[in-house]
């Protein structure tokens, strides 16, 4: 597989939102605007990114028995990084953030990433794939957030063209249910052509 190949299948074959399905829990709870929906994703993918490096690189000092917690105290030491620097240069997008920054620990993408890629292959195989499922994550943060700040504010990141009257469904709860599943299906439907 070539390079390209490991950055384009995160957007696109193997996108975790749209395709796998994973890590739903932030992008149902932070894509209210697109401005939190980016800061998730980027935050996210530094961590991947981070992650997957480290771990290629210490692959074959961990023992089999704790792998899985190894990983986790990888992640975790990254996200403690990342969240330290949000909240010193980042303070409003780490107040709007909230709980979902140190949960990041717990992402499925990551740790899966780790388990399933980073832990058998090589440093830079390992980085490409993180910024691939990295970008992955972040577009699909940033479009749901976008069509339902659209929808229900009637803006984007934060610039507003619209009336007061947009329905406010599409920022509560059920409306990232609707919009994750409106882009799904249209995903889905463009990737298959």
């Amino acid at each position: 597989m070539s390079k390209l190949q490991l950055i384009t299948k995160g957007i696109l074959k193997e996108n975790p939102t749209f395709v796998l399905v994973l890590g739903m829990c932030p992008t149902l709870g932070v894509t209210s605007s697109a401005i939190n929906g980016m800061g998730m994703g980027v935050a996210t993918m530094a961590v991947l990114i981070m992650s997957n490096m480290a771990i290629s690189l210490i692959k074959n000092f961990i023992p089999d028995k704790v792998r899985i917690p190894a990983f986790i105290v990888v992640i975790a030491s990254f996200v403690t990084i990342i969240q330290m620097l949000m909240q010193a240069y980042l303070p409003s997008l780490y107040a709007s953030l909230g709980v979902f920054i140190p949960l990041i620990v717990v992402n499925c993408i990551i740790l899966g990433r780790a388990e399933a890629f980073a832990s058998k292959n090589d440093l830079v195989d390992s980085a490409l794939d993180g910024v691939g499922i990295g970008l992955g994550f972040t577009l699909s943060l940033t479009a749901i957030g976008a069509v339902r700040e659209v929808l229900g504010s009637g803006a984007i990141f934060g610039y507003s063209f619209a009336a007061d009257v947009m329905p406010l469904l599409f920022i509560l709860a059920p409306g990232g249910f609707l919009v994750l599943g409106y882009l799904m299906v249209l995903f889905n439907k463009v990737a298959k052509r």
